[in-house]
């Protein structure tokens, strides 16, 4: 680590002291799934779940027998995007039948002032594009199904679910979770008794899920007494109106927040500086609301809550004042702005 990076490092120390948050904006993640598939237990005999290779139907609501409340389901997917980046990951659900209606059928259906198919809970596993590195999970709890009324706030699509929690980069996170770009389409029941190994093969449902997540942390630009800690790579020195930066130029931006990172830490425990803690999440940074290539994004050595991220500005920056934000795992910190010549 040069004396320049040892220097920066005095200056932006305060802005590492993570201070109690207040109140955030919630950031909207559109996850794209794959090869959904419900599996309605439609039979008490264990011996036959899971056994037939061939392609089944669910047997809910069709009259085989059994009354609506309290049909249990299980269901699988895969994660293939975020955003519309690249993604892999499992999406995992459990249901229990409700079909709750003002006006219910008799027999089938449950009395009460409120309409929804399903109670259900569900886990959301996002992992990097290779399929191997871990980001975190998201999960969910509510009512399924045709919800009526629906509750203020985001656009739930005939759902009602809660973010209850997180792990990873999406520790702590709450929110709300609603079928808004339209859900999922396709063959998704089945009964119990396919065999959930071929689901690939078989295919199933496809779609998207929005989700409102208010993460308990965030990305935020360190801001020192000269503004926001962002320098030269060449020096460490602060860009400034006095220094500007150039359209090009490989910079390095200091923040809190990025999450995560692929060296293992117990809680509180400060980045080492060999080997670098590599920021477990995608991090990405847009300058003017454009891409930026991201060279590297590491936790800060000997910071607790503290990480530099190295970039290269736009070679068509425009001149004058421009704005940057950085994300980790798809959550933005608020722009900050520094002067380009």
């Amino acid at each position: 680590m040069s004396r320049g990076l040892i220097a920066i490092g005095i200056v932006i120390a305060a802005g590492y002291s993570n201070p109690a948050r207040g109140q955030v904006s919630a950031t909207t993640l559109v996850i794209g799934l794959e090869n959904v598939v419900e599996y309605q237990v439609d039979t008490s005999d264990l011996s036959k779940w899971g056994t037939n290779p061939n392609v089944t139907s669910g047997s809910i609501g069709k009259g085989v027998g059994i009354g609506c409340s309290g049909f249990q389901v299980v269901v699988y997917g895969d994660i293939v995007s975020v955003n519309g980046d690249p993604a892999r990951g499992t999406y995992i659900g459990r249901g229990v039948g409700l079909c709750m209606s003002p006006t219910p059928t008799p027999g089938v259906g449950t009395i009460a002032d409120v309409s929804a198919n399903s109670l259900r809970d569900e886990t959301y596993y996002i992992l990097q594009s290779d399929g191997i590195t871990p980001i975190g999970t998201i999960m969910v709890n509510g009512l399924n199904g045709s919800v009526s009324p629906l509750t203020p706030g985001p656009p739930p699509g005939g759902q009602d679910f809660a973010i209850v929690g997180g792990t990873g980069a999406f520790l702590g996170a709450r929110g709300q979770k609603g079928s808004g770009n339209g859900g999922l389409t396709g063959n998704l029941a089945a009964s119990i008794t396919e065999d959930p190994a071929n689901r690939r093969q078989h295919g199933g449902g496809h779609g998207s899920f929005t989700f409102y997540v208010i993460p308990m942390f965030r990305p935020k630009v360190v801001i020192t007494p000269n503004g926001p800690a962002i320098t030269h790579s060449t020096d460490f020195s602060l860009v400034s109106s006095s220094k500007p930066a150039t359209a090009g130029e490989i910079l390095s931006l200091f923040a809190t927040g990025l999450g995560p990172t692929r060296t293992s830490l117990a809680p509180g425990q400060p980045f080492p500086s060999n080997p670098l803690a590599v920021v477990n999440s995608p991090v990405a940074l847009t300058v003017n609301g454009k891409a930026a290539e991201v060279l590297s994004a590491v936790g800060y050595p000997g910071a607790v809550d503290g990480y530099q991220v190295n970039f290269r500005l736009p070679p068509d920056t425009t001149k004058g004042t421009v704005f940057i934000q950085v994300s980790a795992a798809w959550i933005s910190s608020d722009p900050v702005s520094i002067a380009v010549q």
